[in-house]
Order: C-alpha cells, then sequence, then structure tokens
C-alpha cells in the first residue's frame, strides 16, 4: 500500500513539476502555450520555471526514498502556488496537488524528522552504542574484548553450555551489542486482526543493558509506529498513529519489570553468549531445563527455559512479565512465553530465526499468540547504525 502511494505521489508530482514547465515556456517566450490563457510575464515565467525544478526534484527524491525530501517539497509547494495565484483562472486546479504534496511531506517529517519515533530509535540506539563501546574501551582485556572459550561455559548447567556450544558461541568474541532486523505480526487480543510489521532492534550488554526496538505496523491500511526503549532498568512504550496521534505513552515499574523480561529473552534468544556473565544467576536445572534469574539495577525477573534434543532453545517462560491495557495505563501480570524454531546460521552464530510470543490467561482464551516474527538478519558488535 504504501508503495503505491508512494509511486502515486510521484506520478502526480512529475506530471505537477511539467505543467509548471509550460507556464515558464509562455512566460520567458520561449513558445506560445494556447492552453494557458492568462499573459504569463518574464519574471512569473522565472518563477514557472523555479516551481518546475523544484517539483521535479521533489519527485526524484520521492523515488529514490532519499531522506528529507519533505525541505524539498516545502519550498516547492510554496513558490508552485504563488504563481498558480498569478494565473488562477488557468492553474487553480494545480491547488489540489500542492495541498496533496504538502500533506504528504508532513506526513514524511511526522514519520521520518526529529520529532518521530523513527528518529528517536536511532538517537538512542546511537547513544546505547558509545557508550557500550565507551565502556568496552575502559575494560579492554576482559569481557569486551575476549573470545568464548570452553572454560567460560563450566560455570553454566549442562543444558544451557549444551545451548552456547550448539550455537557455536565458542570461539567467538562476546557479544557486548546486536543489531536486527525482524517482521511478522502483531494483535492486541485474539478479537483485533493481526497487523503486519517490520521492526529494527538494537540491544546492548554490559553493566547497564540497554534495548531500543522500532516497529512499523499496519492498522486498517494505516501506519502505526511503535517504539520500545529500555536503559539502566527503565522502560517506556510510545504508539503513534500515522505518526502522529498518540495511542499509547507507557512506563514506569510495572512496564520496567516487564520490560526486563524482554530483554532477557532477547538475550537468551539472539544473543546467548551474553548468558555468560553476573546478571544471571541460575537456580535449577536438569537435562532440557533451567531456571534463572536476570538483574538489571531494581528489577529480578526469573525465567524457565526449555531445550530440546539437539540442545536448542525452545521455549522461554516467565510470570514476570504483565500485559498492558490498551492505553498502556494498567498492567495486569499474565504468564508469558516465546515457543521458537526455524533455527538456522545468521551473523556466525547457530540460533532460532522465527517465533511466536503467548499469553497465558484464564478463561476460554487461556493461551494465545499475539505476536509472529522472523528474524532477517542480525550483526553482532555492531560500533554504529551507518
Amino acid at each position: 500500500m504504501r508503495t503505491m502511494l508512494r509511486r502515486a505521489l510521484v506520478v502526480v508530482t512529475v506530471l505537477h513539476g511539467l505543467i509548471h514547465l509550460l507556464g515558464a515556456v509562455k512566460g520567458l517566450g520561449w513558445a506560445q502555450v494556447p492552453a494557458l490563457q492568462e499573459p504569463i510575464g518574464g519574471v512569473a515565467g522565472v518563477g514557472w520555471f523555479v516551481a518546475a525544478v523544484l517539483m521535479l526534484v521533489t519527485a526524484g527524491l520521492v523515488a529514490l526514498r532519499a531522506r528529507g525530501w519533505w525541505w524539498v517539497a516545502a519550498p516547492a509547494v510554496l513558490v508552485s502556488q504563488l504563481v498558480i495565484v498569478t494565473s488562477w483562472n488557468d492553474a487553480k486546479a494545480g491547488t489540489l496537488a500542492n495541498l496533496l504534496l504538502a500533506a504528504a511531506a508532513g506526513y514524511g517529517y511526522a514519520s521520518h524528522g526529529r520529532p518521530s519515533l523513527r528518529a528517536r530509535f536511532h538517537r538512542e540506539a546511537a547513544s546505547a552504542l558509545a557508550g557500550a563501546a565507551q565502556e568496552g574501551d575502559a575494560q579492554a582485556g576482559n569481557a569486551s574484548g575476549a573470545v568464548v572459550t570452553d572454560a567460560d561455559l563450566e560455570q553454566l548447567p549442562g543444558c544451557v553450555a549444551g545451548y552456547l556450544r550448539r550455537a557455536g558461541v565458542v570461539g567467538q568474541p562476546r557479544v557486548t551489542s546486536f543489531r536486527a532486523t525482524i517482521r511478522g505480526r502483531i494483535r492486541s487480543d485474539p478479537a483485533h486482526a493481526w497487523m503486519p510489521f517490520t521492526g529494527e532492534q538494537v540491544n546492548t550488554y554490559g553493566s547497564a543493558p540497554t534495548r531500543q526496538f522500532f516497529i512499523d505496523a499496519t492498522r486498517s491500511g494505516l501506519p502505526v509506529d511503535v517504539l520500545h526503549v529500555y536503559s539502566r532498568g527503565h522502560a517506556s512504550m510510545q504508539v503513534r498513529l500515522c505518526s502522529l496521534a498518540p495511542l499509547v505513552d507507557a512506563r514506569g515499574p510495572d512496564l520496567d519489570r516487564a520490560e526486563t523480561v524482554t530483554v532477557f529473552n532477547d538475550l537468551c534468544v539472539l544473543a546467548p553468549a551474553a548468558l555468560i556473565g553476573p546478571a544471571v544467576a541460575w537456580l535449577a536445572h536438569d537435562e532440557r531445563h533451567a531456571r534463572a534469574v536476570f538483574t538489571v539495577a531494581d528489577n529480578a525477573v526469573t525465567a524457565d527455559l526449555v531445550f530440546n534434543d539437539d540442545h536448542e532453545l525452545v521455549d522461554f517462560v516467565s510470570d514476570d512479565r504483565s500485559t498492558a491495557s490498551t492505553d498502556g495505563r494498567t498492567f495486569v501480570p499474565q504468564r508469558w512465553s516465546t515457543p521458537l524454531g526455524g533455527y538456522r546460521d545468521l551473523g556466525g552464530r547457530h540460533v532460532a530465526v522465527d517465533g511466536q510470543a503467548h499469553w497465558h490467561s484464564p478463561g476460554p482464551d487461556a493461551e494465545f499468540s499475539y505476536l509472529d516474527f522472523h528474524v532477517d538478519r542480525i550483526d553482532y558488535n555492531v560500533a554504529t547504525l551507518n
């Protein structure tokens, strides 16, 4: 849908620019243009020419998905409307095209400009990666610069050590950060329709783990932006419809605890090498199960990890997460699990790329999946977002 709208905008803007070029042709005396009845002087002709150039450049930038294209579209609309006013009877229909372009430029700025959740994601992720790099430099020769060895796995339960060996982390650098691209579908409850989404995520590990996750979803044909930020044990979640209308702005102790569970889940699923560290304490285990406590700041959360005969993590279950109300203001504790599968090699590690997220509650819908996801790419120990 968005691709079709972008292409339509390009076509309209190109045609609008070519029509302005006709006004320049007449005003500058290059040729007669019978379709334009009102006189156009030389100065106005220059204005028509400038409007044409700005419109065509805008169309090119939109087609190329260039960042900041709205900064060219804004003066294009202004100059275009000024010259349209000077030949109103001939050119007033062009006002509709300008309104369309102005609305598109406004949405472009709202969805990608500095106030957008997408831009905040990039700022937060860049800051987190810089902080992780500084901590790594300060601890050079410790975890940030070392590789995982068999000796590192001796402190772990046997099933967890087997999982890390199967993941291929031995001989690889310890994980201080990762960047992942994810796609899938999400819904709030069984009564609501699935929303397709694409997502980008950056996590860092060390003394203060961080998580930034931006989701670009679609609901009833309308774009929905979602941003999760977790830093120093505190979390926030913002949701905006069409990048403008706020639907959710959640934060507080309940969300902090819930997102600490999510951070631990990310660690277990996408960065298993980070299980080697003081933040994780193992309580109990057998050949296929392990229970652990993960602590960040004032939040200590517990989860059960389930493995199969191939030493792959197939489920993660925790009672320390809470489901949020539609406005993100209230939270109800519920069991949360993430069945996993579809293992493949990404970023030099053997990890699960397919999974779901389930809520477990009493009633007819005792368990339902609210999230299906597929991991397309993971890059480990990234320094920047570029």
